[in-house]
């Protein structure tokens, strides 16, 4: 996967967490027009900031945390990851796994910032009626040599706000991938193990520079 997909790949999506909470802009946007946003706010920020460009790691954690994490439901993503294996896990587990889950996404996102260049993101026509509450908003991807990419997300509004819950690069969805994963540790050493795996991979993201990590 190119090193900017690692970006769009997790919008926030996009995620990515139901603990922050989302500027109240977002309750009145259209889930087409809030990825949008979201996107171009992204993109413009980084090609506007040299020092994000170079891989300033307290900037770049800076814009993740305020322009991208409001916006997605790491919760969600998790529980879907996990599968069945959710059920079973314990409250503190799930707070756990969530939480390490979402810090991967973070480096995901961190990692891919410095990539942008001269990207530009082009959005589909929105499909659905008003009244869903689970969309997909179509778009793709323009690089300066290459086909085009195509990017979509899924979003859900439970709670009166929409949030990305997974993303869809070149035919793949961020959580399917990563589901196969998850059910074969917690198959081998349980929740418990998939939360060292998550943790121990963290930490080693957290000692090196910022690079978009591959699974």
């Amino acid at each position: 996967m190119k090193p900017f997909m690692h970006l769009v790949a997790a919008a926030a999506t996009v995620a990515f967490s139901t603990v922050l909470v989302a500027a109240p802009v977002a309750a009145a946007e259209a889930p087409d027009a809030l990825v949008k946003r979201i996107s171009n706010e992204v993109i413009d920020s980084v090609k506007a900031d040299k020092d994000i460009q170079s891989g300033n790691r307290s900037k770049i954690m800076g814009l993740v945390n305020e322009k991208i994490l409001p916006y997605v439901d790491a919760e969600k993503m998790t529980q879907q990851a996990a599968g069945r294996h959710w059920r079973t896990a314990t409250p503190e587990q799930k707070q756990k796994l969530t939480k390490e889950f979402r810090d991967l996404l973070v480096y995901t996102y961190a990692g891919a910032l410095s990539t942008i260049k001269n990207e530009t993101v082009e959005f589909k026509p929105m499909r659905g009626a008003p009244t869903d509450t689970d969309v997909e908003v179509r778009s793709q991807v323009n690089v300066a040599r290459g086909e085009p990419i195509t990017l979509n997300y899924r979003l859900s509004n439970e709670k009166g706000s929409w949030k990305i819950y997974d993303v869809n690069v070149l035919g793949a969805w961020l959580v399917q991938t990563y589901t196969s994963t998850f059910n074969s540790e917690i198959s081998k050493n349980g929740v418990d193990g998939l939360i060292k795996r998550l943790a121990d991979r963290n930490a080693q993201l957290a000692s090196k520079p910022l690079a978009a990590p591959a699974k």
